[in-house]
This record gives C-alpha cells, sequence and structure tokens, in this order.
C-alpha cells in the first residue's frame, strides 16, 4: 500500500525507464506516457530514472540509483512503463519488489495493470512469487535427476565412497525413487563389503 504521510501530502513517485543498447530507441515514449499516468492520479514525480542497456545485465546503473533512493526514502511507489522494463528475470522481479516493499515502496507497471497500492494489485504479486518459487524448485528437481541419471547411467561414485556399476538398473518412474534406490544400493553394497 503508498503510504499517505498526511491528508494533504502527495504520492511521491519515481518513474524507471529502459531501452536496449541493441535498438535504436528513444525512452521519451515511455517517459512521456508515465508522466501523464502520474499526474492522471495525482502523484508527483520526483525523479525520472532512464537506463540504456539491456534487460539482462545485471547492473543498471539508474535501477541500482533508483533502489538506493528508495532504501532513503525519497519516493512512495516505483512507476514503470513495463514489467519487463524493470525486471531482467522473474527471480529478479520478485526480488526487486520485495525490496522495495520492504521500505513501504509501492510498484505500480503501467501497460501491465499491475498496481501493488491496490489489494488485488498485491494478490496478483503473490500469484507472480508463487510461480518463480516454482520454476526455481522445477531447476533444482532437473539439476538432482540429471545427477542421479548419471549414477544409473554410468556406474559414477556415491557420494566420493562406492564406486557403483548399476548401469544396467532400470531407472525408476520418479526422482524420489530413484534416490531411495541409489541410497539403498549404496548402503547394501557398503555392508556387503565390510562384512558382519
Amino acid at each position: 500500500m503508498i503510504p499517505q504521510r498526511s491528508a494533504s501530502a502527495r504520492t511521491r513517485v519515481a518513474i524507471y525507464a529502459r531501452v536496449s543498447t541493441l535498438k535504436e530507441q528513444d525512452p521519451e515514449m515511455q517517459l512521456r506516457e508515465l508522466r501523464e499516468y502520474a499526474m492522471r492520479r495525482g502523484w508527483e514525480a520526483v525523479d525520472e530514472y532512464t537506463d540504456r542497456a539491456s534487460g539482462s545485465k545485471d547492473s543498471r546503473p539508474e535501477l541500482n540509483r533508483m533502489v538506493a533512493d528508495a532504501h532513503l526514502c525519497r519516493f512512495d511507489a516505483v512507476l514503470v512503463w513495463k514489467i519487463d522494463r524493470f525486471g531482467r528475470s522473474l527471480k529478479h522481479l520478485v526480488n526487486a519488489i520485495a525490496d522495495l516493499s520492504a521500505y513501504n515502496v509501492a510498484f505500480v507497471s503501467l501497460r501491465d495493470n499491475i498496481d501493488l497500492s491496490t489489494p488485488a494489485g498485491r494478490l496478483m504479486f503473490q500469484i507472480i512469487g508463487a510461480m518463480a518459487e516454482f520454476e526455481r524448485s522445477l531447476i533444482q528437481e532437473r539439476v538432482r535427476a540429471e545427477k542421479f541419471k548419471h549414477v544409473f547411467d554410468y556406474g559414477s561414485t556415491l557420494n566420493g565412497h562406492i564406486k557403483a556399476d548399476i548401469s544396467k538398473a532400470r531407472p525408476p518412474p520418479t526422482e524420489e525413487l530413484q534416490i531411495n534406490r541409489a541410497s539403498r544400493f549404496a548402503i547394501r553394497h557398503s555392508r556387503e563389503e565390510k562384512g558382519p
């Protein structure tokens, strides 16, 4: 929610625009629409931050400056033209918005019709966050499955202790079964080597 300092104080917004360096783009179109939107809402645009960089860049000077200003409470909301102008990935977007939220700075995306100063906007953010968590979990599962596939396919060192030849084993249908089967094999094989 956009904090109100007093009944007469206007909401202060930071306007952020980004254009790619790969194309000859002018940020003025984004900025013009954002200024008009802020004016219609009765908001005071306190600063404009414009980057000319690829969205995949880890560090963008004006975005970094805007986040630092948010930490200093120089504005109440960040206004962007589209989400993809702000976040380089879903993970970055969710983390950046959570960071802004920690400083009571709302996030508004004009073209995507997302306003995190409203209950509906906050619900949308929760959905976006859940999707980001789901994406991270899928990536982790794929990495683990690939490691265990290597054990089954090639017979590999398991935890650095046992050289297993299980290349002929039929792979189980799920990752959990793969983990359990590999663990049971390793324990059984270890006990057989040690003896009673």
